[in-house]
């Protein structure tokens, strides 16, 4: 009798152990976009894109509700389809990408507010400057890659930063916003 309890309760372990494990997904980059938009005079959006940049998420559930997402991108790789513009993205009064060449975002929790949607909160680091902020988060869809029978699932991520917190430009807000919306979409593959 104890060899079956003690065999009962070393196969619960296991399957508590196995059902914890971390899973990781791997950004599809073929699929996905990392962007943001500024106003300029008050009068028009300017978006600009980062061309090199990558990103991971690990969970141990399937919902997602305990996910951290990971985002990294080159600073340098910046285009806002103007060459003028994208080389003074460059100069220390903006990214500075000499000293800091990389935007990093690594979140520190995740609050389920809908069947698909969360809030996701995270250190932000631009210019070695690190600030908290509270993005939106939501759960496109998930299934089944038809050519790599891979696991896949898909995020959209939107928030608004106040790029003088991160002493990005200087530029008074009536010429170039204080407010940057952020927007990232993905595929995920899981590993």
């Amino acid at each position: 009798m104890k060899k079956l309890i003690l065999s009962a309760v070393l196969f619960m372990s296991i399957i508590s152990f196995v059902s914890a494990q971390k899973t990781t997904w791997n950004l599809d980059k073929v699929h996905s976009k990392l962007t943001f938009t500024v106003v300029h005079l008050s009068m028009s959006e300017v978006d600009g894109v980062f061309k090199d940049y990558s990103a991971t998420i690990t969970t141990t559930k399937e919902d997602f509700s305990d996910a951290v997402f990971e985002v990294t991108a080159n600073l340098t790789s910046v285009s806002t389809n103007n060459e003028m513009r994208d080389g003074h993205l460059q100069k220390e009064d903006m990214f500075n990408t000499a000293e800091h060449p990389e935007l990093t975002f690594k979140s520190t929790g995740i609050e389920k507010v809908g069947e698909k949607t969360f809030k996701l909160t995270g250190d932000l680091t631009i210019k070695g400057i690190t600030k908290e902020v509270v993005l939106d988060l939501k759960l496109m869809g998930t299934g089944t890659n038809p050519r790599s029978k891979k696991e896949m699932a898909g995020f959209k991520i939107t928030g608004t930063i106040d790029r003088t917190d991160f002493g990005v430009g200087d530029a008074p807000d009536m010429m170039i916003s204080e407010e940057i919306v952020l927007s990232a979409s993905g595929e995920f593959e899981k590993n």
